[in-house]
């Protein structure tokens, strides 16, 4: 890497000179602070989220309880479920192909992360290190940044953010029917507010508030425009997500853990090793 410089001259005019900078090696770096921490633990917490969501998205299995249904199976498109939409395992799936319902649902909010602009520069430093932390040596040698392929695709985070927001608005209603029991002596359905009830509740608000601070959505209902003053509804709008925006980390991680305790408590439920506690 080379840095420019200008020299002036006896003539007072100023001369270009090329100042080679030295390039440090792989983690070299003369901070004097715990700088790996932070990687360290975004490498875990994304790694653990990853091996456990694939895990628990081949299983196929565990993941509906009563009225309560896993956030990673929702909508279930096709299974064997009482919440499937339409029906069993369908007749085109390939039947040498391991089939779970979550692998019909899982790419959008999969996605919709993996192209967020807060997740892209947590795992390019934790899983790439690329870099490592600011002012730490790197593994490579140029720089390509997001124009050519396969990081060109990052671009598609706005069109994801479109189903982002569909899927709120399932996993509401999956909310809705968390609150409707169907007693076992009678079998009439009842309102009633159960511990799944207010966990699946408390994901559906960590996810919107993950979502609706997405740097997309501000641009999308006011960041477009030169003059707020002309459109105070997008102004309101564009403030609103930006007051979300602001914690969006925090939102981030607190809705990837609470998704994956989510299915975690539907499955145990189903299993028999956690009951459900009604409340109301």
């Amino acid at each position: 890497m080379k840095t420019e410089a200008r020299v002036v001259n006896q003539h007072s005019f100023m001369i270009p000179v090329e100042t080679p900078l030295p390039r440090r090696s792989f983690g070299e770096t003369m901070r004097a602070d715990n700088w790996w921490v932070q990687p360290l633990l975004v490498f875990l917490g994304l790694g653990i989220f990853i091996v456990y969501s694939t895990w628990a998205a081949l299983q196929g299995a565990h993941y509906f309880f009563g009225n309560y249904i896993s956030p990673f199976y929702s909508p279930e498109l096709f299974g064997s479920s009482p919440h499937s939409w339409f029906g069993s395992k369908p007749i085109w799936w390939p039947a040498w192909l391991l089939f779970s319902p979550a692998l019909l649902i899982l790419w959008a909010p999969g996605g919709f992360r993996l192209t967020c602009y807060y997740y892209r520069g947590a795992y390019y430093k934790a899983f790439w290190a690329d870099p490592p932390a600011c002012t730490v040596g790197e593994p490579r040698k140029t720089y390509l940044g997001e124009r050519s392929f396969p990081l060109v695709m990052q671009n598609v985070h706005r069109y994801f953010l479109y189903l982002a927001l569909i899927f709120i608005l399932i996993l509401t209603y999956d909310v809705w029917k968390a609150m409707w029991f169907t007693e076992p002596a009678s079998g009439k359905t009842s309102f009633g507010i159960g511990a799944g009830t207010i966990v699946l509740a408390i994901n559906v608000i960590l996810l919107s508030g993950y979502t609706f601070g997405c740097h997309s959505l501000r641009h999308l209902v006011g960041g477009f425009l030169d003059q707020f003053s002309k459109s105070p509804i997008c102004y309101r709008a564009y403030a609103c997500v930006g007051c979300f925006n602001c914690r969006h980390m925090l939102w981030a991680w607190l809705s990837l853990f609470w998704v994956g305790f989510s299915d975690l408590y539907v499955r145990l439920c189903s299993m028999g090793i956690w009951h459900d506690v009604r409340f109301v």
